[in-house]
């Protein structure tokens, strides 16, 4: 089976299943789609959209060894597909408690903190006259608060436990991103410190935006 990632490298929901994918140490092919190219950016032409019909990233591309090709949309369902059909560390807890956990921290990013940070948001905030950083901010704050919350009942080394879960693919690029539009993160010293902890580990290091083929200066 040989997986291409196409994504983007500042996107954080790319930068979650870069994470993943460095967690259950598969190879992959890095095929750029550039969100801010001239035109409206790669994700709006009509090959791309064929792939991925809301015209976002990441997209996983799964060419089987027979031949069949699967594109898969959307970075949880993504990482969920690579834990149930990969071996290596379990993204997801076997227990239902923990496991239930973890994919809910990974939706205060996933669906209440992300999308509304998102390049196509934050342009409209600023189309209409808005302070797109300060309206990031204003919703990245207090996800964070909350994650922060219920991590202090599960946390270990890291959000669930002392093994790296979806929840800790999903916290770190959303720290990176509250530092990138200067979101204060003044009393959520847990979830920092796993955040730190977890960018130490080879899967995260090498998933890092500025470690990516298309970084650019920002």
């Amino acid at each position: 089976m040989k997986l291409r990632l196409h994504n983007y490298w500042r996107s954080s929901a790319s930068h979650r299943v870069r994470i993943a994918l460095g967690l259950k140490q598969l190879a992959y092919e890095y095929v750029v789609v550039d969100i801010i190219a001239p035109g409206g950016g790669q994700q709006k032409t009509a090959e791309y959209r064929a792939k991925n019909p809301m015209q976002q990233v990441p997209t996983l591309e799964v060419i089987e060894d027979g031949g069949a090709v699967h594109f898969l949309q959307q970075s949880l369902p993504i990482i969920e597909f690579l834990d149930e059909s990969f071996p290596g560390p379990q993204l997801l807890p076997v227990d239902p408690y923990p496991r239930a956990r973890a994919r809910a921290l990974a939706e205060i990013v996933n669906s209440g903190i992300q999308p509304l940070q998102n390049l196509s948001v934050t342009k409209r905030v600023k189309q209409l006259g808005g302070d797109d950083a300060q309206w990031a901010r204003d919703f990245i704050r207090p996800g964070l608060e909350a994650f922060s919350a219920l991590v202090a009942e599960t946390a270990g080394r890291f959000c669930v436990g002392d093994e790296p879960t979806i929840a800790d693919c999903c916290l770190v690029p959303q720290i990176h991103s509250a530092r990138r539009f200067g979101a204060s993160l003044d009393g959520l010293d847990r979830i920092v410190r796993i955040a730190d902890e977890c960018d130490a580990l080879p899967a995260f290091a090498n998933a890092l935006p500025a470690r990516q083929p298309d970084a650019r200066a920002a």
